[in-house]
């Protein structure tokens, strides 16, 4: 028996179990254990493994920068940035330089002006299509190399917790481990969940989808297609993430081949269906339901022409899921055992990093401590029940969306509020951070003061607002009692009057359905920032 395995098996006492060794595991075991924290990192499975969640955005790389920089772990720097990954952690990774959509219309011909873009800036940073059987890895050993202690093939049947002095592990084989407290991100089937009936049934969310998903070579990047050829916008779909959005549902494609000297040839592909509009049949296999899929649209299709399947297809019900808590006695459910909406705009892996960045310096100051109190762990239940349903409303509103393009050009604009703000705001903390020779993180501690949960101050509120007003919009709409495009007229009058909104970035203008910020555009945006139009507490994320 190996020294590791001896220490998982001896009674030894840990300062932190956490169960999940994929991505949420990896990331809060190296840095913890970087920090001087016992740490017992246990999964069932082992590494290499399959997994999705694989495109980056920009608010990503930032955390992932504060990560790196406020736990001192350098090498989780490297996840910030398409280079960084190549070079250093895994080169089978795609580039992504955009959020490409593509709306369509069962039965009609897709209208070469039915597009939307999110372009990336490269000149301020490259995202990246995680191959994450090679990133979850890494991390994995990460954790390792500075001393979690892996207890990997190893299924946890039972959990006792201890109020006064901590929890009892014990495995399907008999074997018992202890800690202080438990980090669950084990997905789904979380142990934390079932073992303390945490999961909220039904689920609050409004979202309804299924999903099935693989990897495959052989598909025609879009651009190539005859309707992409059609299409102008700044940056090729295939050097992004694409999604082929339409009444019921979304398709993804997330090539790994979209750059100067890919090794990979692999592309994944999602498919996510509202189950109410598509329902499964009964004995279909998922390829079956794919292909039965393409030739309604048959547009999509002729990107799948010559592409192949290299692994069984994934098919799940419905993807919903949320917990009526996720902190406890001991204990805090984080990731994909907390809840899940729908991959839709690439939050799961940004929502993963924030919860890690606010939950490990709670975790590392109780092992100093030893104080394991609910109360000082009862912000990251906030913070994860936030993020849930802010997801929940823009995945909602955009599915009602999808049956009508001008509904959906501009709901996707009230996307591109909770995704462009909420950057700056954490890249200039960011930045306040480094200029400071001390390394004060008391500035990442203020931007837990939060106004509206699962969004950050100072643009919290007036992105809660918006997304109350967006959902409300699309109810009326799903309830039949409003018109998509008068519920359209609604969003964009809303979208051009928020004064919070940076005028240059003219995200209430329908005609400007491809969006990216050039330095030109930032220039404009840090001078408007300077004017009366300006709100306060918006300028100041501005201002030079």
């Amino acid at each position: 028996m190996n020294t590791t395995a001896q220490q998982a098996t001896s009674g030894e006492k840990y300062d932190v179990a956490i169960l999940g060794a994929g991505m949420a595991g990896g990331l809060l075991g190296s840095v913890l254990a970087r920090n001087g924290v016992k740490v017992l990192l246990i999964d069932a499975g082992v590494h290499p493994r399959f997994a999705v969640g694989e495109s980056t955005i920009p608010y990503t790389s930032s955390m992932t920068r504060i990560l790196a920089e406020r736990y001192q772990v350098p090498e989780i720097e490297p996840l910030a940035s398409f280079k960084g990954i190549q070079e250093k952690i895994a080169p089978m990774c795609g580039r992504k330089q955009n959020f490409g959509f593509v709306h369509h219309v069962e039965g009609e011909p897709q209208n070469p002006e039915h597009i939307n873009q999110l372009v990336v800036p490269e000149w301020q940073r490259t995202e990246t299509h995680l191959f994450r059987q090679d990133v979850d890895a890494y991390l994995f050993n990460l954790a390792v190399k500075y001393g979690a202690v892996p207890k990997v093939a190893t299924k946890i049947a039972d959990i006792e917790v201890y109020p006064e002095h901590g929890v009892l592990l014990r495995s399907d084989k008999g074997e018992e481990f202890h800690a202080s407290y438990l980090v669950d991100g084990s997905g789904f089937r979380s142990p934390v969940a079932e073992k303390f009936g945490l999961r909220e049934t039904p689920t609050r969310a409004r979202s309804h989808s299924r999903s099935m998903f693989t990897h495959m070579v052989g598909v025609t990047p879009f651009d190539d297609a005859k309707a992409g050829r059609a299409h102008k916008k700044p940056s090729p779909w295939h050097h992004g993430t694409l999604h082929h959005v339409f009444d019921g549902g979304w398709l993804w494609v997330i090539p790994f081949d979209n750059h100067e000297g890919a090794l990979s040839t692999l592309c994944s592909v999602g498919l996510h269906l509202d189950e109410r509009k598509f329902p499964a049949e009964p004995g279909e296999s998922a390829q079956q339901q794919f292909d039965r899929f393409l030739e309604r649209f048959p547009e999509i299709a002729e990107q799948f022409t010559g592409a192949t399947a290299v692994r069984p297809w994934v098919s799940t019900g419905r993807l919903q899921y949320s917990s009526t808590q996720t902190v406890g006695d001991r204990y805090c459910l984080t990731a994909h055992a907390a809840g899940f909406i729908d991959a839709l705009y690439s939050r799961g892996l940004t929502n993963t990093m924030e919860v890690v960045n606010a939950l490990a310096w709670r975790l590392i100051e109780a092992s100093k401590d030893g104080d394991w109190s609910t109360e000082r762990f009862q912000y990251i239940d906030s913070l994860q029940q936030g993020l849930f349903d802010v997801h929940d409303d823009i995945v909602y509103c955009s599915f009602v969306a999808f049956r009508d393009y001008d509904l959906w050009n501009a709901v996707v604009r009230v996307w591109e509020s909770t995704s462009i703000l909420p950057t700056v705001t954490i890249d200039r903390a960011y930045r306040a951070f480094m200029a400071d020779p001390e390394r004060d993180p008391q500035v990442f501690l203020d931007l837990e003061k939060r106004d509206a949960p699962g969004l950050p101050a100072p643009v919290g509120q007036d992105i809660s607002e918006l997304l109350a007003f967006a959902r409300g919009v699309c109810q009326q709409v799903e309830a039949g009692t409003l018109e998509a495009k008068a519920a359209a007229a609604q969003l964009f009058e809303r979208l051009q009057n928020s004064a919070f909104l940076p005028a240059p970035f003219e995200l209430g203008n329908p005609d400007n359905r491809c969006f990216e910020a050039t330095p030109a555009i930032i220039q404009s945006a840090v001078e408007w920032a300077g004017t009366d139009a300006a709100p306060a507490h918006i300028a100041q994320l501005f201002g030079r």
